[in-house]
């Protein structure tokens, strides 16, 4: 049973949704985050990446980042930029990007559930990013930015949904990257307590993307308790910002891998040790190395693209974590070709994400930047949930979502 409730959010006045709502913090460095706020006071930017408004030198984990969001989260609530709802309610939330649609109902998501394993996780976090998003969380005392979790289709759910698109958005707009983001508020009551319900019919969410903020929700969520001696359960920190979507209307883009050196191999050295496990075969364009199907890799390297097929013996396609291209390029290419171990700390491997395109990793390579690359088959959604249901873990940078979730859209004030 999964348990959601409306909320008392926060949301722009609606001539300023589009000038307030900004991408996430997690997909901006600081440097093009002031880029992206520059002329724009209104900008969720100056809460979730408050260092653009300190000294270009500071930490991005310094206390006084957290406490000018704070204080610019504060402003934007006394001038207005932000208004309160009077009740609780739930809201839908739509993405367009190139012709793709997906609509989020935008709840309260119990923390109970996440730290009951009921809202389950496919990926590891790390201590400085929670220690960052909790100590944002704490100082700003809201969930700014909202996790974003799947479920898996209920027909009944769908009809409802489906049903509230057809009123007037209080939002509709499209953003600077084409993609169109449009906000209905459901108030009607029928309607909330009919998801509530349905949703308690669910035995489990899925993190898709926020795996940082729900764990720090969770966090602070506890904290938050220990703390209060007259603790009842119905206080606000016992729920965190989340948008919860369909697992079939979710789209998961490529995340690809590029290298900054061949692990000292000489080319000749290094093709005769991927052969060992891998076809290779000479391609056109990137086009042409573009993978279209499981374990099928593209492969850049001066400037020639390559299309590589995993053997059939490399690989245990029964294991849901051991069959993701993921596994399969990391342990028989990665691992022992390059002398990647851990690409969670190996300095000389980057991430890149599919809506960037093979021309970044051109780009990449070309520049003498890095050596290598490789594009990747998307990892699927259901595949994501097989490995969460099994209890396992994906490895790093496995699922790239698109579109992203806009923030400052809706806020969650923990009191």
């Amino acid at each position: 049973m999964v348990k959601i409730k409306g909320l008392k959010a926060f949301r722009p006045k609606e001539e300023l949704c589009q000038e307030i709502a900004s991408k996430p913090y997690d997909v901006l460095n600081s440097k093009e985050a002031r880029q992206e706020a520059q002329g724009n006071p209104y900008s969720f930017l100056h809460v979730i990446k408050s260092e653009i408004d300190l000294p270009e030198d500071i930490d991005p984990y310094d206390e006084q980042v957290y406490q000018k969001a704070a204080e610019n989260l504060e402003k934007m609530k006394k001038k207005g930029w932000l208004i309160q709802e009077d009740s609780e309610t739930l809201y839908l939330y739509r993405q367009i990007m190139d012709g793709h649609e997906q609509y989020g109902l935008v709840v309260d998501a119990s923390v109970q559930d996440y730290l009951d394993g009921k809202i389950k996780i496919h990926e590891l976090t790390r201590e400085k990013k929670e220690k960052d998003r909790i100590n944002h969380v704490k100082t700003t005392n809201a969930n700014t930015g909202p996790v974003f979790l799947t479920y898996r289709s209920q027909p009944k759910i769908d009809k409802i949904i489906k049903e509230a698109a057809r009123k007037e958005p209080v939002y509709d707009f499209t953003a600077e990257d084409g993609v169109q983001h449009t906000l209905w508020i459901i108030k009607d009551t029928e309607n909330i307590n009919s998801l509530i319900k349905n949703f308690e019919q669910i035995p489990h969410t899925y993190v898709a993307d926020g795996h940082h903020r729900s764990k720090s929700a969770a966090m602070v969520g506890q904290m938050r308790k220990e703390e209060n001696p007259d603790h009842t359960g119905d206080e606000e920190y016992n729920w965190f910002l989340a948008v919860l979507f369909p697992h079939n209307q979710l789209q998961i883009l490529d995340y690809n891998r590029v290298v900054k050196d061949l692990n000292s191999l000489s080319q000749d050295k290094f093709f005769e040790k991927v052969k060992e496990n891998f076809t290779i075969e000479a391609v056109k364009n990137s086009k042409e190395a573009k993978p279209d199907k499981k374990h099928t890799f593209g492969m850049y390297l001066k400037g020639q693209w390559y299309q590589l097929t995993a053997k059939d013996d490399t690989y245990n396609e029964s294991d849901p974590v051991e069959g993701l291209d993921v596994s399969i390029l990391q342990n028989n290419l990665l691992t022992p070709v390059l002398d990647i171990g851990n690409p969670r700390k190996d300095t000389r491997i980057d991430f890149v994400g599919g809506i960037r395109g093979l021309k970044e990793l051109e780009k990449r390579v070309d520049s003498g930047e890095m050596k290598v690359a490789f594009a990747l088959y998307p990892t699927s959604v259901e595949e994501l949930m097989s490995i969460a249901d099994a209890e396992k873990l994906m490895p790093p940078k496995s699922t790239w979502f698109e579109p992203k979730l806009r923030s400052g859209l809706i806020l969650h004030d923990l009191e």
